[in-house]
């Protein structure tokens, strides 16, 4: 058992969930990493880790990575629900399976996240869930149709969840990032959906660092358990859409 509770942190292989994962063991927690491609998760080299290679949409599997983890670490205390694709298109011309891949894993992915450790946050009366939006699921963009939809179903299963949980002590933060330096670019197959999103993020000078928002969910976590920052929206100071 360690001295700080247990942080599990799907998609954390890349981008904020490795930049998180990173930021959570500089500060002690033990954690249980999961993602798809393991050998990212070695390269990490992160102490205290139980590394899991785990689809999200697997609910199976991802409820016996943490019942292992729980076995050496005791308790997870933030669920970081921060697996997600991006296959971003013209909806007229995006294949269909696109957006099967982008509604399996951005809203059933996230609801198995939290399904595996919920039950326990009740029965302590303590916990956290960070769950992974986006600015597109506070507002809509033309070539993020079905993204814009899984990312507005994160915004409304966050709010109910927080009403439900809310008298067990159990803490609800959406994280909804703009633009940041992430390999989010690398699922998008449309090419001109793919040109235009780097010329704006040209425009604005560059996104930001993932280091800076691992550093605003550490600081949201380290409240009193009975303060809780209900949603983090960070973009570049120029991204104003």
């Amino acid at each position: 058992m360690a001295d700080k509770p247990l942080i599990a942190i799907t998609g954390a292989s890349s981008g904020i969930g490795e930049a998180v994962a990173r930021a959570f063991s500089a500060a002690g927690h033990p954690l249980l990493l999961i993602a798809r491609r393991l050998d990212r998760l070695e390269a990490l080299r992160l102490p205290n880790a139980v590394l899991r290679k785990v689809d999200v949409r697997d609910r199976a599997a991802l409820a016996e990575a943490v019942k292992e983890a729980e076995a050496t670490f005791g308790p997870v205390d933030l669920m970081f629900a921060n697996a997600g694709i991006a296959r971003l298109g013209d909806i007229g011309r995006q294949p269909p399976e696109e957006w099967d891949e982008m509604i399996d894993i951005n809203t059933k992915g996230v609801m198995n996240s939290v399904h595996a450790v919920m039950n326990g946050m009740i029965a302590r009366k303590c916990g956290t869930l960070v769950m992974m939006s986006s600015i597109a699921g506070r507002k809509v963009y033309p070539d993020h149709t079905v993204y814009c939809g899984t990312k507005f179903f994160v915004h409304a299963v966050s709010e109910s969840l927080r009403e439900y949980l809310a008298p067990h002590d159990v803490r609800v933060i959406v994280v909804s990032p703009g633009i940041i330096d992430t390999e989010v670019l690398d699922h998008v197959n449309d090419e001109a959906t793919l040109a235009g999103y780097r010329a704006n993020k040209e425009a604005i000078g560059g996104g930001i660092s993932a280091d800076i928002v691992a550093g605003l969910i550490l600081d949201a976590y380290r409240l009193p358990q009975r303060a809780i920052v209900q949603e983090i929206v960070i973009t570049p100071t120029r991204q104003t859409y």
